[in-house]
């Protein structure tokens, strides 16, 4: 018969027992039999941490990870350091950028009702109104791995290329909800895709800014079906802000080492460069691509996009018609602001006007040599 205090040894003889083996057994199937680090490693990173030890690119958590190899691509770069989620959630971000913030002196106060109007719409959001100076700092804290993208974006002569950057930058690292300051948004985001969608399966909403179905539309738009990126919302990592990301700064280091990275020097127009084209063009671009769509033999052009009235949607990717983003311009089959589909109201400030023949410009606009636009009446 045991005594107590034998009893007290076979127990913790038992549980030591116990403790080895767990211990042991964890250790085991943490190692394997096999070095998986060198089988599972995609092959444009060296072996590094164990964090890295897998197959699947992890989920960007905020902090900057550090690529091992140089030689990877850029794109090979923004891949692997924000890599995209489609099944995740849309992040709960509103992004906007202006000369300075609501609470600083000097805002427009004319914006303040359109810049208030997110936070009304999305009070569960983080809303953010991002300066030219945080823009810097907060793309150097993003981009820190990639210093191309940084040399790019320093390298950009004026505000409104940076501005147009930064949309961009913004939302492949951190994804959400980018509107410029001058727009109302007159719906939450979660109505702005058809009831039977899940957002699991969706990626990038855009909408359509131009649909011009006359002979001449090339004297006025710089594409057929014209994407607006005055307002995108996507997830982290998407391929098509990787690409755009991607394309502006080859160009614009390309740009620079030729010496003509400059207003009046560049061989690009701003909407060519950072603008509407280039968005339009991406998009378009990610939409035939083999390596995410099985295309056909007919390539997904304006004409799949031309006239829609409802939402449209190719893969991850959900086009919204014309009068989504741009309700009450009175022209191109947009309907008013009280449509149904009327879920963002972007204030042209009076830059243009329909009459029954001609989309005429009533005002100017100009971009001064520091890249700020003015607009003055014109002449009649």
């Amino acid at each position: 018969m045991l005594t107590f205090r034998k009893a007290l040894v076979v127990a913790a003889f038992i549980i030591t027992c116990i403790l080895l083996f767990k211990t042991t057994h964890t250790s085991t199937a943490l190692s394997g039999s096999k070095d998986h680090s060198k089988s599972t490693l995609p092959p444009l990173f060296d072996a590094g941490s164990s964090s890295r030890k897998s197959n699947k690119a992890p989920e960007y958590d905020g902090v900057q990870k550090t690529l091992i190899n140089s030689k990877a691509t850029l794109l090979e770069k923004l891949q692997y350091q924000f890599p995209y989620e489609p099944e995740g959630k849309f992040p709960a971000y509103i992004w906007q950028t202006w000369k300075n913030t609501p609470n600083e002196g000097g805002f427009d106060d004319t914006l303040r009702p359109q810049e208030a109007s997110w936070t009304e719409h999305h009070p569960t959001f983080v809303h953010e109104v991002i300066t030219d100076r945080i823009a810097e700092h907060f793309v150097q804290y993003l981009y820190a791995s990639i210093p191309e993208v940084l040399e790019a974006y320093d390298a950009l002569p004026v505000p409104v290329l940076k501005a147009d950057f930064f949309r961009y930058l913004v939302l492949l690292a951190r994804g959400g909800i980018y509107s410029d300051i001058d727009t109302l948004a007159l719906k939450p985001a979660t109505k702005w895709m058809p009831d039977n969608t899940p957002p699991s399966s969706v990626g990038l909403i855009v909408g359509i800014e131009a649909d011009p179905d006359r002979p001449d539309w090339a004297d006025w738009y710089s594409r057929r079906i014209q994407f607006c990126q005055w307002t995108i919302q996507a997830k982290v990592g998407h391929p098509v802000l990787r690409q755009v990301v991607a394309a502006i700064t080859q160009e614009a280091l390309r740009m620079k080492k030729a010496g003509i990275l400059s207003m009046s020097k560049m061989d690009q127009s701003i909407v060519e460069f950072t603008g509407p084209a280039r968005w339009t063009d991406t998009v378009f671009s990610y939409l035939n691509d083999p390596r995410y769509f099985k295309v056909g033999p007919k390539n997904i052009s304006w004409e799949v996009f031309t006239n829609i009235k409802k939402h449209k949607r190719v893969g991850d990717v959900v086009v919204l018609p014309i009068t989504s983003f741009s309700p009450g311009v009175g022209q191109m089959g947009a309907g008013e602001i009280d449509d149904p589909m009327a879920f963002v109201q972007h204030d042209f400030k009076g830059s243009w006007k329909a009459d029954s023949e001609h989309v005429k410009p009533i005002v100017n606009v100009e971009v001064d040599s520091e890249g700020h636009i003015h607009r003055t009446p014109a002449q009649t």
